[in-house]
């Protein structure tokens, strides 16, 4: 039985009206001409949503009383909290989000000195099928909107203290590019949360031709999936490269200006025997060659049942020597939040398999349970 929080969720979805968190100023704008609202108002709404964080239309108290019960009718302006809030020993917080089909959102909270960065979900699960990857064996349930991303942001009492948000929570950002571009817009416009958009990174599988789009309508930073450089072997551990090949998605990003304050990074996950080879060194340089970018190595969580394994440190270091030896810079990402089961997927894995994440994180080790363990952009 849900708590009654995601139950609350269920009879507002039923109820269909219009969550006003999400909506861009253009809808906005929509939205104040269908209802013969002034043209003026559709700024006045966005102020409250998105500067003052207002919790429903009532408190919206610039506009007329009969706008406001107008309104009221058709939409609202709601924040859900998170379900369950997850503290670990490194400070990390993971929040846990409900969803009105049933399903889990994770939202990871990541403290590193002054830095205060937030890891958000775009997508209910995921539908690249990447073998390393605890979110991906839940498969796609649903795309989040655009309300859904943001609501991860705002509903946290972290929220205003935040210097960081990456896209690398659960699923793949450019698998439901409208939503995410539209939450990006709402981010960084001057209407909206007037965010700069160099703190802020979204993390992709090579959606070649959304990333394309994404670089030409944003100015976020922009981190590749990579984890192996040759195509035959990429393709047995993410489907993806079958419909998109990293070859041709590197002579796409070429196209694209990266001189200035827009950072390129590429992920990569070191697996032993699998990818952490000297050839696998002498083929990143000729992949990445002329591309200014670094790479961030990752330690893998083995997942249950998995053939791959992390190698050691002293083997991690070696490939990032080589790697900045050939001209590229590499550093190795610390992981965060292992004792609270940060990485993606595994606690609303084990939610939605009628488990307490809390009792598991305490008793088994979050690289026995699989994924990879948040990182810091």
């Amino acid at each position: 039985m849900f708590p009654p929080r995601l139950s609350e969720v269920r009879r507002n979805a039923a109820a269909k009206m219009e969550n006003l968190y999400g909506t861009t100023l253009a809808r906005l704008r929509e939205i104040c001409r269908n209802e013969a609202l002034p043209a003026f108002a559709a700024g006045q709404i966005a102020r409250w949503l998105y500067v003052r964080r207002a919790e429903g239309i009532d408190a919206m108290t610039d506009l007329s009383r009969a706008a406001r019960q107008h309104l009221s009718e058709r939409y609202e302006a709601r924040i859900m909290p998170p379900l369950r809030t997850s503290v670990s020993a490194d400070g990390t917080k993971k929040y846990l989000f409900g969803s009105p089909d049933g399903g889990y959102v994770e939202t990871a909270y990541i403290p590193d000195g002054g830095r205060a960065t937030l890891c958000v979900s775009s997508q209910v699960g995921c539908r690249m099928g990447c073998r390393f990857c605890a979110t991906g064996r839940q498969g796609l349930r649903r795309s989040l909107s655009a309300g859904e991303i943001l609501n991860q942001i705002i509903a946290i009492p972290e929220s205003p203290s935040l210097t960081n948000i990456v896209f690398m929570g659960m699923g793949e950002p450019l698998d439901n590019c409208d939503n995410v571009l539209a939450a990006i817009e709402i981010l960084t416009a001057p209407w909206g949360m007037a965010w700069s958009p160099t703190r802020i990174t979204l993390s992709t599988a090579g959606v070649t031709p959304q990333l394309d789009r994404l670089l030409r309508e944003t100015k976020v930073h922009v981190a590749v999936s990579l984890h192996n450089p040759f195509h035959d072997q990429r393709a047995e551990i993410m489907p993806i490269e079958r419909a998109y090949p990293v070859r041709e998605l590197s002579e796409m990003l070429r196209r694209h200006d990266f001189s200035g304050q827009r950072r390129l990074s590429f992920e990569y996950i070191l697996m032993e025997g699998l990818n952490d080879t000297p050839a696998h060194i002498r083929e990143l340089r000729r992949l990445l060659n002329g591309l200014k970018c670094r790479i961030n190595i990752i330690r893998f969580h083995r997942i249950p049942g998995s053939p791959y394994f992390s190698p050691s440190r002293q083997r991690m270091e070696a490939f990032r020597d080589a790697l900045t030896a050939g001209g590229i810079h590499t550093t190795i990402r610390a992981s965060r939040g292992e004792d609270i089961q940060a990485a993606c997927g595994l606690l609303s894995t084990a939610e939605a398999m009628g488990k307490d994440a809390r009792d598991d994180s305490a008793g088994t080790r979050t690289d026995d349970m699989g994924g990879t363990a948040c990182t810091q952009p």
